[in-house]
């Protein structure tokens, strides 16, 4: 979905439409829980210049990638959620170099959707989930 790069496997498997699918029934039912919290997050990580896209990592154990913004069951959610910016995916070569501009061109609307980077198990990949209407 993402990225068409062959120096990253883990964003390649992103591409299967399969694979979203599966990332997104897996983390939708906890999305409902915890939107207005991330819409908030994506908000202030623009309004103060860090990011004009946020990445939001949606994992079920601990993982130090980004900032712990959610814990699991802080909210009855399932998966602690952290945030993270496009830099640090590449400082971390999740997203290489000339993957960047694609990143980007595919980035959807942060006011309208969320970017999960959603990791369970052998499974990893980002999905852009819209957040739910007021």
């Amino acid at each position: 979905m993402i990225n068409n790069s062959n120096e990253n496997a883990l964003m390649d498997d992103a591409n299967s439409p399969e694979v979203n699918r599966h990332l997104l029934g897996l983390i939708s039912q906890d999305f409902v829980k915890i939107s207005d919290q991330l819409k908030e997050a994506s908000y202030q990580i623009r309004k103060r210049g860090f990011s004009e896209n946020p990445i939001f990592v949606a994992v079920q154990k601990d993982l130090e990638l980004g900032a712990l913004l959610i814990a699991q069951n802080e909210l009855d959610n399932e998966w602690s959620y952290r945030a993270s910016l496009l830099d640090e995916f590449t400082q971390r070569g999740l997203i290489g170099p000339e993957s960047v501009e694609m990143f980007k061109e595919n980035y959807k609307n942060p006011d309208e959707y969320c970017c999960l980077f959603v990791i369970q198990g052998d499974f990893a990949g980002f999905v852009f989930i819209p957040f739910p209407e007021d």
